[in-house]
């Protein structure tokens, strides 16, 4: 380990063999250091194995290959959270974004998992960019890459030999194995092994709540964010995940094959077959964890589970109208919605009778007069996806006992495109990350803004040093009670309301259950 100078880069010793990181403005980026190894061809569908050591230094100014996945239509305004990296089986690789390496006294560590669903996504957009946060807040960042959709979680369980059983959870296997690498290098990039946060966004999220299940992980991280979530209440049973394989089979018209004859199939068509699988059931994606009783024995915050996680605070929360990222990409003059529309698209959605649903629209209604049916129809599919699935599971934290949970809420309007989009998906990522610039298309710039970061930042910096999200820039912020409901709202003025909108979350509570956030990106074009 060696700081050559602070001008031009650093050399640091991992594990497996000496990399040179770059130095930008004051920190220290090293890119697409791999933390296993190639995992297509004779590596497929099998737990993770390590890279290969080699000699000499090894450059980490580039980031590694994204897992395979199908690239989703963009528009400029969420440009800032999408990657131009190439594609490829060979994408188990992580980013470190650090002030200083070898410093005597180490530093709180963040460890970032992207969102996209269980499908989608990787660690290098340039919205999660982890210089500013770890410039300002004195801490290292690491960005992680692992396997996907079909790559990822494709459920064998007894088919095939023994090597197969993990085949259903392997990116989340890709991930335990990051954060062991983490463990056993961090420390030669500046960082505290024994203070490490895991933090995620919407699928990145949920995968947080898979970790603080699974036995593997258990020791691998010390506090926990999730930022709007929609499916951390439950995973894929393996009912469904076996549904799902029978599904893909029939699509590669390979029926009856076991997961090594599939390990020769080229990575397009075994892509192409997932996508089609996944349309054949109507949008729902079972290629995600599942409960297999080997590496995941129970669903997160399940009450009557062993709490794997009851020394580990939680920081959670979403933004009031998650559902209207969508609207990016729908032409404006298409944005209005007629009441009969919302009822024809909103009552499959929450999987209530014409009624009920019916009902349901009245009563949120009735304490927003003037809402337009569009904006309705997104403050309605919101919390019916996310706030009450965070709010439950504050709830089931608080109940199980040990460490605390705190509950916030995002309800800062975005003044880009007319303020059509209100508080969307995503919205969190710029003011916890402070790339505001990369994201101006998306939250636009001023002081406003800034000033938000700086109090979003300081809480999630907070939280990953002591396990309080407390600081001088907000107001008290008490840990969740199932009583009161103490929930932060991160707005130009940040407020400490106890339960906020209760009429709308004993409404949003009488319909079925939400889980899935495949569901939720696949869905969106119906809206």
């Amino acid at each position: 380990m060696n700081v050559l100078s602070r001008t031009d880069s650093a050399i640091v010793e991992t594990s497996y063999g000496q990399i040179r990181g770059v130095l930008g403005s004051t920190i220290y980026s090293f890119k697409g250091v791999p933390y296993g190894a190639a995992t297509e061809g004779a590596g497929r569908f099998l737990a993770p194995r390590a890279p290969a050591s080699w000699t000499g230094v090894r450059d980490a100014h580039v980031f590694g290959d994204r897992a395979p996945q199908n690239d989703r239509a963009g528009a400029p305004a969420n440009e800032w959270i999408r990657s131009e990296t190439r594609r490829s089986e060979d994408c188990l690789s992580l980013n470190v974004y650090t002030p200083a390496t070898g410093d005597a006294t180490p530093r709180p560590v963040m460890v970032y998992l992207h969102g996209g669903g269980y499908h989608a996504g990787s660690g290098d957009a340039p919205g999660i960019d982890g210089s500013i946060l770890a410039e300002k807040g004195d801490v290292v960042v690491v960005t992680v890459n692992q396997r996907l959709g079909v790559f990822g979680f494709c459920h064998f369980g007894a088919q095939g030999d023994d090597s197969f059983v993990a085949s259903g959870n392997a990116g989340m296997l890709d991930i335990v194995a990051s954060l062991e690498w983490v463990r056993d290098n961090i420390g030669a990039f500046g960082g505290d092994a024994s203070n490490i946060t895991i933090f995620g966004q919407s699928g990145g999220a949920s995968k947080v709540a898979v970790l603080m299940t699974m036995p593997a992980a258990k020791g691998l991280f010390h506090k926990a964010i999730m930022q709007s979530s929609s499916s951390h209440l439950r995973l894929a049973s393996a009912e469904n995940a076996d549904r799902a394989r029978h599904g893909l089979l029939a699509q590669l018209g390979m029926a009856g094959a076991n997961p090594g004859d599939l390990q020769s199939v080229p990575t397009d068509r075994l892509l192409a077959a997932y996508t089609a699988t996944v349309d054949a059931n109507h949008g729902d994606d079972s290629f995600r964890p599942v409960v297999d009783g080997r590496n995941l024995l129970n669903h997160p915050f399940d009450l009557d589970a062993p709490d794997l996680a009851a020394d580990i605070p939680l920081l959670l929360g979403s933004c009031e109208t998650e559902k209207s990222f969508y609207d990016i990409t729908i032409d404006p003059a298409s944005l209005s919605m007629t009441r009969d529309q919302l009822l024809s698209r909103i009552q499959p959605f929450i999987g209530l009778d014409a009624a009920a649903a019916l009902a349901l629209v009245t009563d949120y209604e009735s304490r927003r007069p003037g809402i337009s049916m569009r904006d309705l129809f997104n403050v309605l599919t919101s919390d019916h996806m996310y706030r009450r699935n965070d709010v439950e599971a504050a709830g089931r934290k608080a109940a199980l006992g040990g460490a605390p949970a705190y509950l916030y809420e995002f309800t800062w309007k975005t003044p880009v495109l007319d303020g059509i989009l209100k508080t969307p998906h995503t919205l969190c990522i710029p003011f916890v990350f402070g790339t505001l610039e990369a994201s101006a298309a998306f939250v636009g710039v001023g002081a406003k803004q800034e000033a938000l970061s700086a109090k979003v930042m300081g809480a999630w910096l907070a939280f990953a040093r002591t396990g309080d999200p407390n600081h001088s820039g907000l107001p008290e912020w008490p840990a969740f009670d199932t009583r009161t409901r103490p929930t932060m709202t991160f707005d130009n003025e940040c407020v400490l309301i106890d339960g906020p909108k209760p009429e709308d979350l004993v409404a949003i509570n009488k319909c079925p259950p939400f889980v899935s956030d495949e569901q939720f990106s696949r869905t969106a074009a119906a809206s």
